[in-house]
């Protein structure tokens, strides 16, 4: 998800918690700690300051520092620095950690840039494909959310945002639902498959390869795009140069589904077609055949 997204999750996730008898270094503690576990995973864009992380930045953004396992040793590093700030051991600290950690993930792994779910102990890349990057549903649920808080001021507040927090996991739970019904279909019709979500909601990509064609095209439950887009893919050529000169292609093949081959306007290359927009691939790495 989006920056912008997680930090909802914090503020909404520290909102739902009932703090009528907490003090208020303890909600400034617990307010500190719903932020920063927030965003805490996606601190691993550190490495991009180095040539080997900005070469490997495919596989380490959203890779350990999102694994499931590594969850509660971050917890556990906020709780410690929130003792050293407000010496703070309210184990309510902790779990709010946790659920944020566990929360990021999760909804990471529910779209398609996906995130190392099982690392260290599996670099299978974890990338359902059942949301958006950005969800505007989830949005549009806190905005609601928060608009009712305003206008009903008697209301408890932290009962406001646990019913708004239902509503989105039941979001979640029906697109979910959906899209990987969507993804068993087209599972039994073609060799390798992944999906996509639409920014609107209950639309998917579906993609498909069959050989050296890639097919793409939209599916609701209701509805099916009848002619798919068809990309070919040049699976023949020999990729050594490119990822002799381009170690950035070899990473991206890895952390791919599955990759077009191209030899286009004078350059060997590859890139990712679930990420592909009007003016071209976003994620596209290739060398000059030219020179």
């Amino acid at each position: 998800m989006d920056t912008v997204t997680h930090t909802l999750f914090g503020l909404t996730t520290y909102g739902a918690l009932d703090k009528s008898r907490t003090d208020k270094q303890t909600k400034r503690a617990l307010l500190f700690t719903a932020l920063l576990s927030s965003q805490a995973p996606d601190l691993d864009v550190v490495a991009r300051v180095t040539e080997t992380g900005r070469i490997m930045d495919q596989m380490w953004h959203r890779g350990l520092t999102h694994s499931v396992f590594v969850a509660p040793i971050w917890a556990l590093l906020i709780y410690a620095l929130v003792w050293v700030i407000w010496r703070k051991k309210d184990k309510m600290i902790f779990y709010l950690a946790l659920v944020n950690v566990i929360i990021h993930i999760g909804t990471d792994s529910l779209n398609a840039w996906g995130t190392g779910f099982f690392e260290p102990f599996s670099s299978i890349r974890i990338s359902i494909g059942v949301l958006p990057i950005l969800d505007f549903v989830i949005w549009g649920i806190f905005l609601g959310a928060y608009i009712y808080k305003k206008v009903k001021r008697n209301q408890s507040t932290y009962k406001i945002w646990r019913v708004a927090w239902m509503i989105v996991l039941a979001h979640i739970s029906i697109q979910a639902a959906q899209g990987l019904w969507i993804h068993q279909e087209a599972r039994t019709t073609y060799e390798q498959t992944t999906l996509t979500a639409s920014f609107l909601p209950a639309h998917f990509t579906v993609l498909a390869k069959e050989d050296n064609r890639i097919l793409v095209y939209d599916q609701t439950l209701w509805s099916k795009q009848e002619e798919p887009v068809v990309i070919e893919s040049n699976e023949e050529e020999d990729l050594t140069p490119l990822f002799e000169e381009n170690p950035r292609a070899e990473v991206l093949m890895t952390w791919s589904p599955f990759v077009v081959v191209t030899t286009d306007d004078g350059k060997l290359g590859v890139y990712d077609p679930r990420f592909y927009r009007g003016d071209g691939p976003m994620l596209f790495e290739s060398i000059d055949l030219t020179n």
